[in-house]
């Protein structure tokens, strides 16, 4: 698996569809009948995979290389089928134990969350986003599942199989588009068509086999001609471009209470979002008069922006991990499952919306590295903003704890040995990014490099950027607020830089989602603070975090209830 905007939209949204059977659940109506619950949920999976090759890739389900999902009319309509007659036919198992019964709503909330954007956001037609995570081959390149030649020939049917993907995503957009969202899809998809005939190539320079590598030529050239008549298709939509990519206040909230959980006023997610700003605003304050005695915040982030990591950030992230993991096991934190590692890499120009990411193996790849990606800055933008979106160290250290040690790495060492496939599959976006998220806090809380106020300054500060996403996605998609209102936001109140909070700004747009950050974060904080209460308190951490990640990753409230044995599913910050 990875971690970032395409695998968040694309483990919500689920791609499309096949052209395979017209009945949505074939194979399921047997142990329906016979109230076989774990037949059902296995039957469920595989047609899941059947309808999203992609999907099923990435999670190591090899036998589905090189396929990518039907995105025509009848696929998009055979998909909201399937989650449909997914979601009533789970509804209705009862009677049954208290795992099933866990994995029962799990599945129904992940069915929700798919369809939520399938068919009441209409993701397909509007949100060029939606595509990329699908698209992404970068599977066959970084992942060394097979041998070279294996992965080549499998690079080869994904490269075939783009033509048809990017007429269906032309004829399924419709304009006139946001133009953030133009501007996402035409660098995207501009950056995929460079990467099959550039970097994907070289990927493949030590396969001895010319015919394999002509093939690879023939499909890369008419790949990369289809990716590049999209981008310009795309790019052509920026005369008529608006500024209407909010979902307003109803579909809003209905995200939140369709793919998490969560349910809740808009009013009281503000508060909750204004609190955390200022706790963390404060927090700043305080170590600023130390750091910086008599300066401005501003002048203060500056003064620890300007501590680069020496030998450029992919260099300082290298060192940086095994120094925290080791503070993990010295502090007895959580538990550290299997023998796998994390690499660090720059990232590909195809995806550089994100300054950082992972791409981590699936439950069924054994032994495979995950890659931790950073992504340099803007070469169009000016040298002093290039220099600012550069990280500083201590600013870095909490991206790398985010990513790997103990965030999203460590998450899916234990999500990929959960008890339940649904665990292994299915980790959704505020339990991944909130755990993340939270870890930062967590982690400077436990003593990692205790006083020293520029680590403390870094950590804040990337509390704050994810304070500033959610107060970002309710203004943006419920309060009329612009995008240059949002960037502004960014630097003002969270004193991002000018490169990050444009990009910010602009993600805010076409994920709305991005307030989950700081709301999973808070949600676990929570959660932490009341089970912990029950079981030992400080001491009571490490069993705390080995049982909440033991679920894998399901909407947060179906964790609380189940570790709090309580009578219903509820979000509590």
């Amino acid at each position: 698996m990875r971690i970032g905007l395409p695998l968040i939209l694309g483990i919500l949204a689920l791609a499309a569809c096949s052209p395979a059977a017209d009945n949505p659940i074939t194979g399921n109506q047997t142990s329906l009948q016979a109230g076989n619950w774990p037949q059902f949920r296995d039957d469920t999976i595989e047609r899941w995979f059947e309808l999203d090759p992609a999907f099923a890739v990435y999670q190591g389900r090899h036998e589905y290389d090189g396929q990518l999902p039907d995105w025509s009319v009848e696929g998009l309509k055979r998909r909201g089928e399937f989650l449909k007659t997914t979601i009533r036919q789970a509804r209705g198992f009862t009677g049954l134990d208290i795992q099933a019964r866990f994995e029962r709503d799990y599945l129904v909330k992940v069915a929700e969350g798919a369809l939520f954007w399938l068919e009441d956001a209409d993701q397909p037609h509007k949100n060029p986003a939606w595509y990329v995570g699908s698209l992404d081959p970068n599977v066959y390149i970084a992942r060394e599942y097979a041998d070279g030649a294996t992965r080549m020939r499998a690079m080869v049917a994904y490269l075939n199989a783009v033509p048809a993907a990017t007429a269906a995503i032309q004829a399924n957009l419709k304009g006139p588009l946001p133009l953030s969202f133009v501007d996402y899809g035409t660098a995207a998809f501009g950056g995929f068509a460079d990467y099959y005939t550039g970097d994907g190539k070289a990927a493949f320079a030590e396969v001895q086999d010319a015919e394999l590598q002509r093939q690879y030529d023939a499909a890369a050239a008419k790949a990369s001609k289809a990716m590049r008549d999209l981008r310009d298709w795309m790019n052509g939509q920026r005369d008529t471009a608006t500024q209407d990519f909010a979902l307003g206040p109803e579909r809003f909230l209905r995200m939140l209470k369709q793919t998490e959980g969560v349910d809740i006023t808009i009013d009281a997610l503000v508060k909750v979002g204004q609190a955390d700003l200022k706790r963390n605003q404060d927090a700043l304050a305080a170590e600023c008069a130390k750091f910086a005695q008599g300066e401005t915040i501003a002048a203060c982030i500056d003064k620890m922006s300007a501590e680069k990591p020496e030998g450029g950030p992919v260099e300082a992230a290298k060192a940086q991990i095994p120094d925290l993991r080791q503070f993990v096991v010295e502090k007895d934190l959580v538990s550290i499952p299997g023998t796998e590692e994390a690499e660090v890499r720059e990232s590909p120009p195809y995806n550089r919306q994100n300054s950082a990411y992972i791409d981590i193996p699936g439950p069924f790849d054994k032994g495979l590295p995950s890659i931790y990606y950073i992504s340099p800055p803007d070469p169009s933008w000016p040298a002093e903003v290039q220099r600012a979106y550069i990280p500083s160290e201590p600013d870095l250290l909490f991206t790398t704890v985010h990513e790997v040690m103990p965030g999203h790495f460590l998450q899916f060492l234990h999500a990929n040995r959960s008890q339940s496939i649904m665990g292994r599959i299915f980790v959704g976006y505020a339990f991944a990014e909130g755990w993340a998220h939270y870890t930062e806090e967590m982690m400077w809380e436990a003593g990692l490099r205790e006083g020293d106020s520029a680590t403390h300054i870094g950590q804040l500060s990337n509390a704050l950027l994810r304070d500033c996403r959610f107060l970002a996605a309710i203004g943006l998609h419920t309060q009329g607020m612009t995008q240059a209102q949002a960037q502004q936001m960014f630097q003002q109140q969270c004193y991002i830089d000018e490169g990050n909070a444009r990009q910010q700004a602009a993600r805010g747009t076409y994920d709305p989602a991005y307030l989950n950050y700081t709301m999973g974060k808070l949600m676990i904080r929570k959660l932490r603070e009341d089970w912990t209460a029950r079981n030992g308190g400080r001491r009571a951490w490490k069993a705390f975090h080995d049982q909440f990640l033991s679920y894998g990753g399901p909407p947060i409230p179906l964790v609380r209830q189940a570790m709090m044995g309580e009578p219903s599913a509820r979000a509590v910050f």
